[in-house]
């Protein structure tokens, strides 16, 4: 029992999330290297000093904790203008149940915001140029969607007539099988095409990220917020559409506030009691069976009812066979070209393979594997 310290102390110390304790004098009684890590302030120096030597006082959530006594768990946290963290923390009592200091425990997701708003900006300006080359070319938004399957022809002539509406609209289909490219589609034919398209991966979202993200937050809402707030994906899709992919993963409590979006036209930042009407066309997306999910409940049957105007199911590429020879190559021919390479030829044989395969991972695994074949093959002919 005398190595309890010592086994404590290693815990601690493998631990990835920076943690924390501080006495209710505010000095740092502990810093593990994960900490270190996250902030670049050596032990030595923060050790038995004031954690307000080190960070301003109203960007500390674990001063928070101290004054209130209560805890906090999953809390989306800035303690820094460069820092975004997901925090938990608590206050600690002694046996007597005086209360003599508090602990955090802060996972650094910085990184991974970081590259959702690069990657909005990126979806933006794509769309920007994909909207001028439709325009210059005189295509059609569905040219996109190649293939000439019954099946196929059946959903862009649904997706078609869904363009000419605002209606919210319901993709179903497998992982793989080009939900985001017919949602993409819808909006380009659609009379907001030179509004903003907004994808969102419900299911790349920490938890608690999800209400700022997709609602935005007010200045000051919350300890570490921007002063000048900021704006959800919903509210940053004003006039144009938003595209929520995965929305199976969208958590419950996250359903019942879209649902309130979806009826009111209204959204609510955090921090904001009064709202802001919005003009969004929704469009959701999922590979997984929604009524497994209501009757487990968990999907909220009045979201999908309220998602479900319009239905569209994008097949699955075993069920459109006469589509794999051109698809086949149209991918060659696009990797070939990136590669800079002769497009290799494919005989009878190698097709009736690829004819019988039932690619579980539909239209993305089919064009992995032309890329696949680009590189390795070293003949004209596979």
């Amino acid at each position: 029992m005398e190595n309890i310290p010592y086994i404590l102390e290693a815990v601690l110390q493998v631990e990835d999330d920076a943690i924390t304790v501080i006495n209710c004098e505010k000095k740092v009684l502990y810093w593990n290297d994960a900490a270190v890590g996250t902030y670049h302030i050596p032990k030595a120096k923060i050790l038995g000093q004031p954690i307000t030597d080190f960070f301003k006082e109203e960007d500390l959530m674990v001063l928070e904790v101290l004054r209130t006594k209560k805890a906090v768990k999953n809390i989306y946290h800035r303690p820094r203008k460069d820092k975004h963290v997901v925090i938990n923390s608590m206050p600690i009592f002694n046996d007597e149940g005086d209360l003599i200091g508090a602990v955090s425990s802060e996972r650094d997701i910085t990184t991974i915001v970081r590259l959702n708003d690069n990657l909005e900006m990126t979806s933006r300006e794509l769309d920007e140029l994909r909207l001028q080359v439709n325009q210059v070319n005189g295509q059609s938004p569905f040219s996109k969607i190649k293939g000439n399957s019954a099946a196929l022809l059946e959903t862009i002539h649904i997706a078609r007539k869904a363009a000419k509406t605002d209606a919210t609209t319901l993709i179903l289909g497998e992982s793989g099988t080009g939900k985001e490219i017919c949602a993409r589609a819808i909006h380009e034919a659609s009379h907001r095409a030179d509004k903003p398209f907004i994808p969102v991966n419900c299911g790349a979202i920490p938890p608690a990220l999800f209400e700022s993200e997709l609602f935005g937050y007010e200045a000051g809402s919350f300890t570490g917020a921007s002063k000048e707030g900021r704006a959800g994906k919903i509210e940053m899709a004003d006039g144009g559409t938003i595209f929520l992919d995965e929305i199976g993963e969208l958590p419950l409590d996250m359903q019942v506030k879209l649902l309130r979006v979806l009826q009111e036209n209204r959204i609510y930042r955090i921090g904001d009691s009064f709202g802001r009407e919005v003009d969004v066309r929704v469009i959701a997306a999922t590979n997984q069976n929604v009524l497994e999910m209501m009757e487990e409940k968990k999907f909220r049957q009045d979201l999908f009812y309220r998602l479900n105007v319009i239905q569209l199911t994008m097949p699955p590429l075993r069920q459109r066979q006469e589509d794999i020879p051109i698809l086949t190559q149209i991918f060659l021919e696009q990797f070939a070209k990136k590669y800079q390479v002769p497009i290799p030829v494919i005989p009878n044989r190698t097709m009736q393979i690829l004819l019988s395969y039932s690619w579980p991972g539909n239209v993305r695994e089919l064009k992995n594997m032309m890329e696949r074949l680009i590189i390795l093959c070293e003949k004209p002919i596979m």
